[in-house]
């Protein structure tokens, strides 16, 4: 029988040679003597061409050919009707013996084929001629050798796959096999178990090997399988010559694989059983997302977290992967592709060599899974090359191994723990055979790399403390000014709490000045500095906390980058076990050309912005690179942009930073009142009404008491506010008094020497913010991202509230308005830090640094009293028709409060709920942000990127000059 590559390969240069038949009478014979003989099937002897077919009603009939219990084949003429060949061919079926029945009905005019399954309910394959190569299996069964998915029914190699290998992992650690020798065991089972589906060892060789050659208990299956590593790891002239034919028939892989000597192994007859398992599953439809899911599979969750280890889905890999590299060499492809003649065939070797001449970095690449998904899209590229290098080649001679020049070698990583970095070498031999075959299927033979001859440049090594530019320096030993050509990957996510003291140690190393850095930040450091003066590009999957608050403050100015395109925010999700809780960014960047990112600085205007603001300043971008950015909006947007700072967002390079005070004259913001109490100055509703049973005298003292929870979902507490508290009705309050006391106590047994100093006030509140006799605005410091605006709210000075909430007291409606208007929360999504996906408000970084819009100053009618939970009770709305922007949104502002009152029954979470927000307040607040937009001076039209792109620029205008805060 002949090999599927002598197949694949006669039948690439059989569709050449019949490209331009057409004509049942004169070439039908011919073109079918020849496709039999692609298998080694002589006609003549079978007896199969123009068979004479009797029907029902006597008349006769010929089918161009049939194999009895074979296949009948129906030729036509080019361009003829095949639904109505196919009606023909299915009558002569139907005059047939069952004993004779075909397994297959081929219909073809030369050019197209359909081939039916008659044993699968006709299930349909159609191809073309030139694409024969790629479908030679189906006609398997012609010669004895069953098409890949009738060999057996198996399960697909997927998630359960990667849990049958941790349980056998649990198993051989469980008996004392543990460590590096566990590590290096399962991943040469790995192999094994893949080798056998896709042509490196026999089909089922290794299956075969362990259920017939060891004994059932598992009491020699370590011995055997010692005695395997050892000849795969031997050429076979170096082979002991009385070896058994069983394990003697496998090939030599070579590779380093194999090399290491293992301590043997113990096996029970349940462990022996899980191999088998293994075994029977179809390790050739293997994903490279196997390797990552069996990681985590593999280790347990608390080591999982200290490592900050996360699975990155193959569907995060293409996000980043395709604008990093893969979309820019696709489209210099299909520009090449276009062109013709001589200039064509050159450019298109050129661009071969240069794509087998790149190379790649995955500086925390686990178990390699960037490496992988990169090497296939760049070898299917490859093969797209030299298809179109080759597809008018007569020749049957074509050297594969010689024309595939892209090779695992050109692919480098850095994993801190052995495991996953051994996986991750095994993982790039097995992709590289899947493409290999992929070759074989397109070219008609498969390229042979076994024995490996190419090893990816893996390392175990912390890459915090790892010279990364020393993996291809000892590649490139003669160029010492040799690069990556791209850097990518996915860092532990890991925040500044959780990381170890030598993790924290390796951040300070970077970042001296450490602001309690996410541990990413420090692949992101390693990278700007290694890439300085090169064309290297990068690209990282990160925490989005890189891009908010006081982290992008610090981050960016001390990273020298330009980021070429960015996904915003998005949940992390993927098919492993214990899926990471993360939101997350992906950003990639190159080198900086121009200056250093501006900084945010303190401005000394006493006044809200005028419509005659000062002499405005240039304000120089990160490069003056003509080509346009891309972000990648969380809706599915795509975003053009001519630059990308760290907040994502198409604007200057400024950095917002953390200021006390405002930019512009407005009412300060300040937190709530911190109580550190220990809880013994809060109420719930209940607990008041016991106290004031036991103590009704105390009942001057109780104030309702509002944090962000309580404010947004309706609900209310209560507090003892003793702020100027009659000390001779004080004494007349023993609860009271004991309350007071044990706040004293609490704050004495703090290790915080800060809160200890104010044991001796323990009838008030820590700190206390609130002014008294002043109504106020609330901002929640936490709100959900599902809502489009955060709901604020106005709240009388009765009212006190938590360090929870943020508050302005002296404020307006026209305060109120801008603070509410898409303007203002398109800023604080660019800007305000996250708790998970939640916004978290901070005055010192959204308020503080929000420009206002230049209008000039007019009085606003005061708000009167408003209930607690800032719906009005008496206000009078304001004149619709005036024409002053000022009072505009006043008036729009109390449009606003007025549809909240219109819904008593409902809280700020229903009222916000996008689900549920009613018509009215939803008409109220477009109202409102079309006049906020308006005094901006921007168009109706405009986006969310629009507000935070000019609110950018009016602050690195504003701060030009300012001092730092």
């Amino acid at each position: 029988m002949k090999s599927w590559n002598e197949i694949r390969k006669a039948a690439m240069a059989f569709s050449r040679r019949w490209k331009d038949a057409y004509d049942e009478k004169s070439q039908a014979q011919s073109f079918l003597k020849e496709f039999f003989e692609l298998f080694g099937v002589d006609v003549v002897v079978i007896n199969a061409l123009e068979h004479r077919v009797k029907f029902s009603d006597g008349s006769q009939g010929y089918a161009d050919c049939f194999w009895q219990g074979k296949i009948l084949i129906e030729m036509k003429s080019r361009g003829k009707d095949l639904d109505a060949a196919y009606q023909q061919a299915m009558e002569y079926v139907r005059t047939l013996e069952p004993s004779v029945f075909p397994r297959a009905v081929v219909i073809s005019d030369f050019q197209r084929w359909r081939f039916y399954n008659l044993e699968k309910d006709n299930a349909l394959t159609e191809f073309a001629l030139k694409d024969l190569r790629k479908f030679v299996k189906l006609f398997g069964f012609m010669i004895g050798a069953e098409s890949e998915d009738e060999i057996r029914e198996q399960d697909p190699v997927n998630r359960q796959a990667a849990e049958q290998m941790a349980k056998l992992h649990d198993a051989m650690k469980a008996v004392g096999y543990v460590g590096h020798p566990l590590e290096v065991y399962l991943v040469r089972l790995l192999f094994c178990l893949f080798a056998e589906d896709t042509d490196i060892f026999e089909p089922d060789q290794f299956m075969r090997y362990v259920a017939e050659r060891t004994a059932a208990d598992g009491s020699d299956l370590a011995a055997r399988l010692a005695e395997l590593f050892q000849v795969l790891n031997t050429p076979p002239e170096r082979r002991l010559a009385t070896r058994d034919e069983s394990v003697a028939a496998f090939p030599y892989v070579n590779g380093g694989l194999f090399a290491e000597p293992l301590p043997i192994a113990a096996f029970s007859a349940e462990m022996r059983t899980a191999i088998l398992k293994c075994a029977a599953l179809d390790w050739s439809k293997i994903s490279p997302a196997i390797f990552g899911a069996m990681f985590q599979g593999v280790m347990d969750e608390t080591a999982r977290h200290d490592l900050g280890a996360h699975y990155t889905s193959e569907e995060n890999i293409l996000k980043l992967i395709r604008p990093l590299f893969l979309d820019a060499l696709r489209a210099e492809f299909s520009a090449i592709r276009a062109m013709k003649g001589r200039t064509k065939e050159t450019r298109l070797r050129a661009f071969h060599e240069k794509i087998a001449a790149l190379t790649f970095l995955d500086p925390a690449c686990g178990c390699g899974n960037f490496l992988l998904i990169a090497y296939r899209e760049l070898r299917m590229l490859e093969l797209e090359i030299l298809n179109e290098l080759h597809k008018d080649d007569p020749s049957l001679h074509l050297d594969v191994t010689q024309l595939c020049k892209v090779n695992v070698s050109q692919f480098h990583g850095i994993e801190i723990e052995p495991f996953p970095a051994e996986v991750a070498k095994v993982a790039l031999w097995l992709m590289d055979h899947l493409c290999n075959l992929e070759v074989g299927k397109c070219l008609g033979q498969a390229p042979v790399r076994i024995p490996i001859k190419y090893s990816p440049h893996i390392v175990c090594a912390n890459a915090l403390t790892t010279d990364w530019g020393s993996l291809l320096a000892a590649k490139n030993a003669e160029n010492a000014k040799a690069s990556f050509d791209y850097i990518m990957g996915n860092p532990p996510f890991l925040g500044f709490t959780w990381m170890s003291a030598e993790q924290k140690a390796d951040m300070l190393a970077l970042f001296p000045k450490n602001k309690n850095l996410d541990f990413v930040c420090g692949w992101y450091k390693k990278a700007s500095d290694l890439i300085q003066g090169t064309a290297t590009r990068c690209a990282f999957v990160s925490t989005n906390s890189i891009t908010q608050g006081e982290t992008a403050s610090f981050f960016w100015p001390n990273v020298r980058v330009e980021i070429d395109f960015a996904y915003r925010t998005f949940k992390w999700h993927n098919e492993a076990k214990g899926v990471a809780a993360v939101h997350c960014v992906i950003i990639g960047f190159r080198a900086k050309d121009g200056e250093t990112p501006m900084v945010g600085a303190l401005a000394t205007a006493p006044q809200l912005r005028t419509s005659q603001p000062s002499e405005k300043r240039s304000v120089s971008v990160a490069s003056d690179k003509s080509e346009l950015k891309t972000i990648f909006d969380s809706d599915g947007t795509v975003i053009p942009a001519k630059h990308i700072n760290g907040y994502l967002i198409d604007a200057p390079d400024v950095i917002v930073e953390s200021r006390n005070k405002s930019l512009c004259d407005v009412p300060q913001m300040v937190y709530g009142n911190k109580p550190t109490d220990g809880g013994n100055l809060i109420f719930t509703p209940d607990e008041k009404d016991a106290f004031l049973a036991d103590e009704p005298q105390a009942e001057p003292f109780i104030r309702p008491i509002l944090g962000a929870e309580e404010f947004i979902n309706g609900t209310t507490r209560y507090c003892l506010w003793l702020v100027d508290a009659d000390p001779a009705l004080l004494r007349r309050c023993p609860k009271v008094l004991e309350r007071v006391e044990s706040v004293r106590q609490f704050r004495l047994a703090s290790k915080a020497e800060a809160t200890r100093k104010y044991a001796p006030m323990g009838g008030l509140f820590r700190q206390i913010t609130q002014p008294e006799g002043k109504d106020y605005i609330l901002v929640p410091c936490v709100s959900s991202e599902k809502r489009e605006y955060v709901p604020i709210g106005f709240l009388t000075a009765e009212t006190k509230v938590t360090n929870l909430v943020q508050i302005i007291p002296d404020a307006n409606l026209y305060h109120f308005g801008v603070l509410t208007s898409r303007m203002h929360n398109a800023w604080m999504r660019a800007v305000a830090g996250r708790l998970k996906s939640d916004y978290r408000y901070s005055k010192d970084i959204v308020y503080n640094n929000f420009i206002w819009p230049a209008l000039p100053a007019a009085p606003a009618t005061p708000v009167e009293k408003l209930e607690s939970n800032g719906k009005p009770s008496t206000s009078e709305p304001f004149n619709l028709s005036t024409s002053q922007p000022f009072n505009s949104i006043c008036a729009a502002a109390q449009m606003v409060l007025d549809a909240r009152a219109a819904h008593p029954g409902a809280t700020l979470a229903d009222l916000y709920d996008p689900l549920t927000m009613p018509p009215d307040l939803v008409k109220a607040h477009t109202h409102l942000d079309a006049l906020v937009d308006k005094a901006y001076g921007l168009k109706p039209t405009c986006t969310d990127s629009d507000r935070v792109a000019h609110l950018f620029k009016l602050y690195a205008e504003m701060t030009a000059t300012s001092p730092r805060p």
